[in-house]
């Protein structure tokens, strides 16, 4: 066997070349309410239908309150929102899509459930109109984010355009330290290689530090990938894959388990494959993480200071640094550690499994929330509630002062009810902190889940290892 893993799932769904464009067969097509009307109004207007609805799956995620979600639609407040919710149903049911709907507790983030459901195979292609389709990489599946153009196109033909992009191969050494999770793993590659490293290539995460990961934390690092300017990200699956997916509802069953975990066994890189670039990160080296700026590279160690401007390394980059301060309100050499925070959130794709949710527990256990910080918890899917209230973890929010939500992106993408308000500073274990991310004038600092929490009982960015 030669080749990377790219080329191996590149070549089995390759139907044909055209103009430097290879047409690709999608195994999987996720749809959500914000990014599919446009591409159900372009089917009907051309009089085409769903190729195959039985290889799409419909959710509710973006604009979805995360209050009162058994009053289904008639809960969202905005009118636009609520009129892309209501096309989301009338588009599903009439081309013969399946659809999880508000209150149903297979709903969620789409990136929560279609692994949760056993859904996302290895070696898969998957879309979705949602950039962070980085996500199920995880499993060795080639998934890319798409646009609306693009969405429509997949529905009418179960097929992708697209130039294959290159590969890249990021070999993470050692192990984390303890207190440390994927998120801070995904933030020191941040800031390693950039917003642009990964630009124009499907990154490969290898090494023994990924392997040691959960396929929980392992969809951590691939979520934040697309952060690096992936176009998709990799990672071979292994035992650790095939026990997350085994007996879950859209997993194969008896003979067919056994046959598919064989070909599963096949996904990996060859021994001499050869990598278009090439990228190495110390785990042992890191230490809790946190961002300072506005773009998820600009991120600084727990117990460094915030860098000056004048260091960076071109004019381009000094601008950008300064622009962030400004509207971060913070200043050159100003440690990070002790910031006062107002609000922690504690969610989004990034970090709202069951994982996530005992990491944070696990600091708020016998604490309470600082008088001066809101805090909220808002688990990926209406299962990983259930799970987390089983296991008591919802009643140990509730007692410290947080406010435990029902399932959506909630505060990652302020497109519902959960904002910032202007000026306020943030605590968020979402994937962007770019400005008015989470809020008009809103200030987002990224960080793991056991990070939020302690900065939530702080009431100020602090390292969880003082916890």
């Amino acid at each position: 066997m030669t080749g990377t893993l790219l080329d191996l799932v590149w070549d089995r769904h390759h139907i044909l070349e055209d103009g430097g464009e290879t047409l690709l067969y999608v195994d999987l097509h996720l749809l959500h309410e914000v990014t599919s009307p446009q591409a159900f109004a372009g089917l009907e207007a051309h009089g085409r239908t769903v190729r195959q609805p039985g290889r799409a799956l419909a959710l509710f995620d973006h604009n979805v309150p995360t209050e009162a979600q058994e009053r289904g639609i008639a809960a969202v407040a905005d009118p636009e929102a609520r009129a892309q919710l209501a096309r989301l149903v009338e588009n599903s049911e009439r081309y013969g899509i399946e659809r999880f709907d508000m209150g149903d507790p297979r709903n969620g983030i789409v990136h929560i459930v279609a692994p949760e459901q056993g859904r996302t195979h290895p070696g898969m292609t998957i879309v979705c109109g949602d950039s962070h389709t980085s996500t199920h990489g995880a499993f060795g599946a080639l998934s890319f984010g798409i646009g609306t153009s693009q969405i429509e196109h997949v529905l009418a033909t179960q097929t992708l355009r697209l130039r294959k992009p290159k590969a890249m191969r990021v070999n993470v050494t050692g192990a984390l330290p303890a207190h440390l999770s994927a998120k801070d793993l995904a933030l020191g590659i941040l800031r390693a290689i950039g917003v642009d490293g990964g630009l124009g290539h499907v990154i490969e995460f290898a090494g023994p530090a990924v392997r040691a990961l959960s396929m929980e934390g392992r969809m951590t690092l691939c979520n934040l990938a697309v952060e690096m300017g992936a176009r998709a990200t990799l990672i071979a699956p292994d035992e650790t894959t095939f026990a997350y997916l085994a007996s879950r509802p859209g997993a194969p069953r008896g003979e067919e388990w056994a046959r598919k975990v064989a070909e599963w066994r096949t996904l990996a890189s060859a021994p001499d494959a050869v990598f278009d670039r090439e990228a190495q990160v110390a785990a042992d080296a890191l230490r809790p993480m946190v961002s300072w700026g506005t773009n998820p590279s600009q991120v600084i160690a727990i117990d460094e200071a915030i860098p000056d401007p004048r260091a960076a390394a071109d004019a381009l980059d000094r601008a950008a640094r300064e622009r962030a301060l400004a509207y971060m309100g913070l200043a050159a050499g100003q440690p990070i550690a002790g910031l006062p925070i107002d609000r922690a959130f504690i969610g989004s794709c990034t970090n709202s499994r069951i994982e996530d949710l005992r990491a944070a527990a696990g600091v708020a256990r016998g604490r309470r929330v600082a008088a001066n910080v809101r805090a909220m918890v808002v688990p990926g899917s209406g299962l990983v509630r259930q799970q987390a209230e089983a296991e008591g973890l919802a009643d140990i929010f509730v007692a410290a002062g947080f406010d435990w939500r029902e399932p959506g992106c909630s505060m990652c993408v302020g497109m519902n009810p959960d904002r910032l308000a202007p000026g306020e500073r943030c605590a968020a274990t979402s994937n962007r902190n770019f400005e008015n991310r989470q809020g008009i004038g809103g200030r987002t600092h990224l960080m793991s889940p056991a990070m939020a929490a302690a900065a939530a009982i702080a009431g100020r960015i602090t390292d969880v290892a003082d916890l």
